[in-house]
């Protein structure tokens, strides 16, 4: 792809705007109409470029944000541009990827998620506690798990909708990973009945905390019985 600049790709990304596509993301709060995959065509045409990236986020238009994260360099955001950019990042989708795409492979993001784990805007927190659910999984060394438990068992209830799904995936996470905390985890999650009324698609699992570890527990169980049967 030719060289070209954030004003040019901001005149390309509102041709390819589709006013059904948008009022579908509207509805989920991302107020864009661009198709995601026609955006990653994009990305990667363009390769990487971070000054470009800098420049389309800088426009805080939500399709070209979403393309600049798709061609930053993650590793090269400082600790300030980060804190900066997630408070920028309020829409969902932008935050979704900002998140997965950018600070789960920069090099501060330990830091940042201690930093925003109890932050008072409550999408800087949700990022803090998207960051915690990632560790839950992965590398759960050094987290304190029923202070967790703790926390979303007092706060969850009555969070903000960003914060509290972001709580509720760390609560589901830590009854799915650990067997030891399990019960607890399903008790807290009855008791409290988040999201237990969220529409579901067919063939999709709950976020209702008590049926999304019950189900993915008893999948893994499945697995492993197929693993040794001889």
């Amino acid at each position: 792809m030719e060289q070209l600049t954030a004003e040019q790709l901001l005149q390309e990304l509102a041709a390819l705007e589709n006013p059904q596509a948008r009022a579908i993301n509207e509805s989920r709060g991302d107020d864009h109409g661009v198709n995601l995959g026609t955006l990653r065509t994009i990305a990667k045409a363009l390769k990487t470029q971070p000054e470009l990236s800098r420049e389309l986020w800088q426009t805080g238009n939500t399709a070209a944000r979403l393309l600049a994260l798709l061609i930053c360099r993650p590793k090269a955001f400082t600790v300030k541009e980060l804190e900066t950019m997630v408070r920028e990042a309020s829409v969902p989708k932008v935050n979704d990827w900002f998140i997965n795409y950018v600070v789960k492979k920069s090099v501060h993001t330990e830091e940042l998620r201690q930093a925003w784990f109890a932050d008072p805007d409550p999408i800087v927190a949700a990022s803090g506690w998207a960051l915690t659910s990632e560790l839950i999984v992965k590398k759960p060394d050094g987290l304190n798990l029923p202070e967790l438990l703790e926390i979303i068992e007092v706060q969850m209830k009555t969070a903000p909708s960003r914060l509290q799904w972001a709580m509720n995936t760390a609560l589901a996470q830590i009854g799915i990973e650990n067997p030891e905390l399990r019960e607890r985890a399903l008790a807290i999650g009855e008791r409290l009945e988040v999201l237990k009324d969220y529409p579901t698609p067919p063939n999709c699992t709950s976020p209702y905390a008590p049926i999304w570890i019950t189900e993915i527990v008893a999948r893994q169980e499945a697995a492993r019985k197929e693993t040794v049967t001889p």
